[in-house]
């Protein structure tokens, strides 16, 4: 080998070697922006246009929604007309479907009493298991029904990757990928499904802190809860208060996933972030009847189902637990009592704390979880839909405040039994598994204890 060629060889050898010194990310960044780089450079050299193309309509809608002015107020005002949808349509039906499950209520109690059925076996089968599915079914279906069609058609119509791309630069600032956007936008559907796409993100790194962020995003499991809170206690007229709080809560989500996504990135998992690659795709005109029935059948039904599923058990342990009195208090009430100090601290009470603890095999059943505690074990309330569930809230001492740190208690708290174990699937790691649950948890448990300071300070609550 002559001596240039040996030369050259070391050179070459000696890049090779810096390249393989860097990190995976790392060096597939400096690929990805060489290969633009070039791409760019032969492009200017060769391709002379005679005349300037004209824009089509998709460039143009597209210089609007993707704008660093309008980009960001037209997501909000989307995001805000669609919670405005669900929760004014979602009235009526919850009223209508709380009056036909108290029908077949009092049809089920008959029943048992010709049966000769005892005491024990209907309080467990009505007063437990009916009941927790029917708050589940009056209060979860027509707002799942109402909003997961309207997410779907802005999914089906080509504008979430454009959401993607807007959010690319924010998350770079968090030193996140921007990939990160995709697996939050799913995480409005399920947390779990969100973990699991986080696969999609190349950096080991970057994966872990989507995977340990998206809990924020507040999942179909949680929009019940937060919808029947915005409704109860902070609609006026045609619900435009409660839509605009509904909005205010879920940007709250996103931003606190940015801001942990940030604290790891410059802690527990420092690193550079990656570049992200993203080709946006050509609007469509969305297929209206197919997406809604399939939104419908895969993913109000899907949650529908699941939520029914754990209800009804959860809801017959529940009871029992409230009936079981051992020493004089039930087993339920002397577990609450436990809590009762946390959750004063936190703007709560030791009963809410109970729900989302016996809750955590679904969010779905936190609400009727709290609804069995608070109506107690042989007085439960009937299943009449919002306006009496927020009379039995009221008559538990709950004020504006109280559902304003229910509402960020459930938005930020740890997640559910199903992600928990997705993620221990996707970490194989018990470490990063509980800091998934006790991360949550401790930004939920500040952030409603700082909130519930500033409300008694100001005089908004005992």
């Amino acid at each position: 080998m002559n001596e240039p060629t040996s030369r050259k060889h070391r050179e070459l050898m000696e890049a090779v070697r810096r390249a393989r010194s860097r990190a995976p990310g790392d060096l597939r960044d400096l690929v990805v922006a060489r290969i633009y780089e070039t791409a760019e450079s032969i492009c200017l050299r060769t391709v002379h246009r005679v005349t300037r193309p004209t824009a089509g309509w998709d460039t143009r809608f597209d210089d609007v929604l993707t704008s660093s002015l309008l980009g960001y107020p037209i997501m909000a005002a989307l995001l805000g007309v669609v919670f405005w949808i669900t929760l004014v349509g979602a009235n009526v039906p919850s009223r209508l479907l709380a009056a036909a499950l108290f029908w077949g209520q009092d049809r089920l109690l008959a029943l048992l009493a010709w049966a000769g059925a005892p005491t024990w076996l209907t309080g467990l089968v009505v007063m437990g298991a009916y009941r927790a599915l029917a708050w589940v079914v009056s209060v979860m279906l027509p707002p799942v029904a109402i909003f997961f069609p309207c997410f779907a058609l802005l999914e089906d119509a080509g504008y979430l990757p454009r959401v993607a791309f807007n959010l690319d630069a924010i998350l770079r600032r968090a030193g996140t990928h921007g990939k990160q956007a995709l697996t939050m936008c799913m995480g409005f559907g399920c947390n779990a499904a969100g973990v699991v796409s986080c696969r999609i993100i190349d950096s080991p790194r970057e994966r872990l802190i989507a995977t340990l962020t998206n809990n924020f995003v507040p999942c179909n499991g949680r929009f019940p809860s937060l919808i029947a809170m915005a409704s109860m206690f902070f609609a006026t007229g045609l619900g435009g208060v409660a839509s605009l709080w509904l909005l205010g809560t879920v940007t709250l989500g996103v931003a606190v996933a940015l801001g942990m996504s940030w604290v790891l990135s410059r802690t527990a998992l420092r690193g550079v972030p990656s570049f992200f690659v993203l080709e946006l795709p050509p609007y469509r005109k969305p297929q209206v009847t197919r997406v809604i029935v399939r939104s419908l059948i895969d993913r109000a039904l899907f949650v529908l189902a699941r939520a029914a599923a754990v209800a009804a058990p959860a809801g017959a342990i529940t009871w029992a637990l409230a009936n079981f009195a051992p020493c004089g208090a039930s087993v339920l009430s002397r577990f609450a009592g436990l809590l009762e100090p946390f959750g004063r601290l936190i703007g709560l009470d030791g009963h809410v704390v109970a729900a989302f603890v016996l809750g955590l095999p679904a969010n779905e059943i936190v609400i009727p979880i709290l609804a069995m505690e608070y109506s107690g074990a042989s007085t439960m309330l009937d299943p009449g839909g919002l306006d009496a569930l927020r009379q039995l809230l009221v008559s538990h001492g709950w004020t504006q405040v109280t559902a304003v740190c229910f509402s960020l208690f459930s938005l930020l708290h740890y997640p559910c039994a199903t992600t928990l174990w997705t993620i221990w699937h996707e970490t194989r790691s018990k470490k990063w598994t509980a800091a998934a649950a006790l991360l949550p948890l401790a930004v939920a448990s500040v952030v409603c204890f700082l909130t519930s300071s500033v409300a008694r300070l100001m005089r908004l609550a005992p």
